[in-house]
């Protein structure tokens, strides 16, 4: 465990002792927002600085949203995961751009260059709703991490998508508070605060664990979909993968890989080939 981990658990549980709701206040901070903005990486640099790049104003905040192409082929909306930023996505960039469509990805608050400081899913709503009404309706959304369970969410609530590719998603809205739990390792008492915290700070909507979860009314994900997930993620379970598509039935289809982890199933080839032939026609 890297030693800045092991630091901010002592700090936590020792704190909660003293001062639980200064512990707690902190936590739910780590929890929503990212200790960093990830960089550009080397391999994304040439598809980064070929799009071109439009701010808008969503909740009073600026937003980076980026697009390539001539933008007339149909759209296609790339979300990245939490404490990333939208060029994690650009391995499927070139191929979208093949098979005449128009990628689209943004950075959402707190990520890469746009203003913030945290983002939840609330957040996502808004941002997808925003550029539905700029660049929709989509070919399909690409949803990575956290933004595959938000790009279920969009479409849920009213966002317009054939399909949806989700890799390494999770279904269960409180499995994410489950794991940075049990990363952190918090004591059962901070452990409580955190869970009263998130509920307070997403009022008035309530029932979040259940409502926010892909599993939750399935009926209104019309969009097929294509459920990709390595079964040695150690990030979010594979077993999240398989819930996805107990709730969506027919409508998806599983792939599993085998050591790709969470974040290089991203560049592989096989998993690229197999998501873009699925956005452009292939059954789910």
């Amino acid at each position: 465990m890297p030693p800045s981990v092991v630091t901010i658990r002592r700090a936590l549980n020792t704190t909660s002792y003293v001062a639980p709701r200064l512990a707690g206040r902190y936590a739910f901070r780590l929890f929503c927002e990212p200790t960093g903005r990830a960089p550009v990486r080397p391999a994304e640099k040439e598809v980064h600085e070929a799009a071109s790049v439009e701010r808008i104003v969503v909740d009073g905040k600026g937003v980076a949203v980026y697009r390539w192409g001539d933008g007339k082929g149909e759209p296609v909306l790339l979300m990245h995961g939490f404490a990333m930023r939208a060029s994690a996505l650009a391995g499927f960039v070139p191929g979208l751009l093949e098979r005449g469509l128009t990628p689209v990805a943004y950075d959402a608050f707190g990520h890469g260059d746009s203003e913030g400081r945290n983002t939840t899913l609330l957040d996502h709503r808004a941002l997808t709703a925003a550029l539905h009404d700029r660049h929709g309706p989509f070919r399909a959304i690409i949803g990575h991490s956290f933004g595959g369970t938000c790009a279920y969410d969009a479409v849920r609530e009213g966002v317009r998508a054939e399909r949806i590719v989700s890799i390494g998603a999770l279904c269960d809205f409180r499995t994410s508070y489950d794991t940075f739990c049990v990363q952190l390792g918090l004591r059962e008492g901070l452990k409580k605060e955190l869970h009263r915290r998130t509920e307070e700070f997403f009022r008035p909507e309530t029932d979040i664990w259940r409502r926010f979860s892909v599993s939750h009314r399935p009926e209104l994900i019309t969009a097929r979909a294509l459920v990709v997930h390595d079964r040695k993620d150690r990030e979010v379970a594979f077993a999240e993968a398989g819930k996805i598509v107990t709730a969506l039935g027919g409508r998806s289809r599983l792939v599993a890989t085998e050591g790709l982890g969470h974040r290089r199933v991203l560049t592989d080839p096989s998993v690229i080939g197999q998501s873009l032939d699925f956005v452009t026609g292939g059954d789910a």
